[in-house]
């Protein structure tokens, strides 16, 4: 479960920790007191998507730090495949976000990308908002509630690499079955390509040595003179002594000297050693000299392979690896058409068996949907007439349609939320208290089917009030039971529930602003109730509502 959340620089958040334990743990505040900003923060610390926006006005950087306790099995198996030790099943992770758009994430002072941090992230917290209401709407996600629920995944990786084998077969087998003219004008094609490339005899690193060599050639007579004057530099000519005569008297000079005084040993032979080391310097510049040989015909030939070169890159690759690439394929494509026929009759018996094979999982899959979408039914129908839409009916379609990644199955929800009415798409019928209360209702039934302990609920009571809040704070508190459970909220229905109550709020100094949390004994509780009952006045009656409302939810 998320134990302790620390936050800094984040928005108008300067500073602030919050200490989370089990249970229901409810924020509230008022609007714009930085409640989202927390549910933000922990996205952050999750791997999900984050802006140098986030950064509070003048800082540089913005971190959010969290610790996790008693971790559960699919994380653990994540920082197992990552290799990051944990000890007693606990996890301290770091984001830094910097103004110059990095990120820094560690996880037990490992440090990880933000992809590794989001799978982690992932097996730690399920974080219920507003795009899960719009997910919802989204007819081509509602197979995914389905599998969850059945648990799936073997089944659905079982299908996919049936799917994508039957695909690269049909591929394959779809490339043979050209005309007869298009498979001789594909031979005739590759078989140009092939010799002008094969031809060409190319050798990879062959361009670069003779581009070198071009510009060697373009630039021979400056080169020559500029070695001949370092050789003169070096051994003198008519007019003045060369560097090795001087450094050759100066090494003579020191290593008497040194004689007379021991201090000068090194500097004589550091002497001595480059008088030796121009020596030899210039031997191999003479010998640059004597062996620089240059046909007035190489250039033209060079130029002649780089125009080759140059015109095989604009067809077939930029590069020799490339264009030998190239040929690799053209060559395989060749002797896949060349030897068609034989080949056409082996892939014909691949692809139906493969297709056979698809079938049977596919059909395996959509039974196992069928089988599960009667229980899914039954459990969301349960957990909505809870949550006072008694008259719901909720459908589950499962129609046939082509394979793809997916599946054959085409699967969308119905809902009939009055009685009399035909069920209907929830996109056509739903309000946003609907949606959230079926959004609910399934993370409650999904719950059971993972073990990630921690769940967030941001906004969850969109669109409701009265008894149906009410019922919201029922079901939140009974998914709880089993779960850290975290909810951000407006409602005193939905508070009164909490077992940890946490009190956003914001003020201004020296014209900043700021946001602090703050932990809510039940005096605290009770006034914060009453100031969303009753709003900036708190008479006797809303305190007294107030605290029935607490007492009242003990029950439950």
């Amino acid at each position: 479960m998320l134990s302790n959340l620390k936050i800094s620089n984040i928005a108008i958040i300067k500073e602030a920790v919050v200490d989370f334990n089990n249970g229901l743990n409810v924020l509230t505040g008022e609007t714009g007191a930085g409640k989202s900003i927390i549910i933000d923060s922990i996205n952050a610390i999750l791997g999900e998507r984050t802006s140098r926006e986030l950064i509070r006005t003048g800082s540089n950087n913005a971190e959010v730090t969290a610790f996790f306790e008693d971790i559960n099995k699919n994380a653990a198996d994540v920082l197992d495949e990552f290799g990051i030790s944990y000890e007693d099943k606990s996890l301290l992770i770091s984001r830094k976000i910097s103004i110059d758009g990095k990120n820094i994430c560690k996880v037990n002072g490992v440090t990880i990308n933000v992809s590794m941090l989001k799978k982690i992230g992932q097996a730690l917290v399920n974080v219920h908002g507003q795009l899960d209401n719009h997910n919802l709407l989204n007819e081509e996600l509602h197979y995914t509630y389905i599998d969850s629920y059945a648990e799936n995944d073997d089944l659905k990786d079982k299908y996919l690499t049936a799917f994508n084998k039957y695909c690269e077969t049909k591929r394959l087998y779809n490339s043979l079955i050209t005309s007869e003219s298009e498979k001789n004008r594909k031979i005739d094609l590759l078989n140009y390509q092939i010799n002008e490339i094969t031809e060409a005899d190319i050798r990879i690193g062959e361009w670069e040595e003779l581009e070198n060599r071009k510009k060697v050639l373009q630039n021979a007579e400056q080169l020559l003179n500029l070695v001949n004057t370092v050789v003169e530099i070096f051994d003198g000519n008519d007019s003045f002594n060369g560097v090795n005569d001087m450094l050759n008297t100066a090494s003579t000079s020191l290593i008497k000297a040194s004689s007379f005084d021991e201090s000068l040993n090194k500097i004589a032979d550091s002497v001595t050693d480059m008088s030796y080391n121009i020596a030899d310097v210039t031997s191999e510049l003479k010998d640059f000299i004597y062996n620089f040989d240059v046909d007035p015909a190489e250039l033209d030939i060079i130029e002649d392979r780089l125009n080759v070169l140059f015109k095989l890159s604009k067809k077939y690759g930029s590069t020799e690896e490339e264009i030998l690439e190239f040929l690799d394929n053209a060559q395989k494509e060749l002797d896949n058409i060349t030897f068609s026929d034989k080949r056409k009759e082996e892939l014909e018996i691949e692809l139906n068996d493969r297709l056979e094979y698809l079938i049977k999982v596919a059909d395996e899959l959509s039974e196992n949907r069928k089988k599960y979408s009667l229980m899914f039914v039954k459990e969301i129908t349960d957990a909505l007439s809870f949550l006072d839409m008694n008259s719901i009916i909720f459908k589950v379609v499962q129609n046939k349609k082509d394979f793809d990644e997916t599946g054959v199955d085409e699967i969308y929800f119905l809902i009939s939320a009055n009685a009399g009415e035909e069920p209907k798409p929830l996109s056509k019928i739903a309000s946003g208290g609907e949606l959230s209360r079926i959004m609910l209702a399934i993370k409650n039934v999904l719950s059971s089917k993972d073990n990630i302990q921690t769940l967030i609920f941001d906004e969850v009571d969109t669109g409701v009030s009265g008894r149906a809040a009410q019922k919201i704070g029922i079901k939140l508190k009974e998914v709880s039971k089993n779960r850290q459970v975290l909810c951000v909220t407006h409602l005193a229905q939905i508070a009164a529930f909490a077992d940890n109550h946490f009190l956003i709020s914001k003020s201004e100094s020296d014209n900043k602003t700021y946001t602090k949390v703050d932990s809510l004994d039940k005096e605290g509780r009770i006034c914060e109730l009453a100031r969303i009952i009753g709003g900036i006045e708190q008479s006797k009656l809303s305190l007294d509502t107030a605290a029935e409302m607490i007492e009242n939810a003990k029950k439950y």
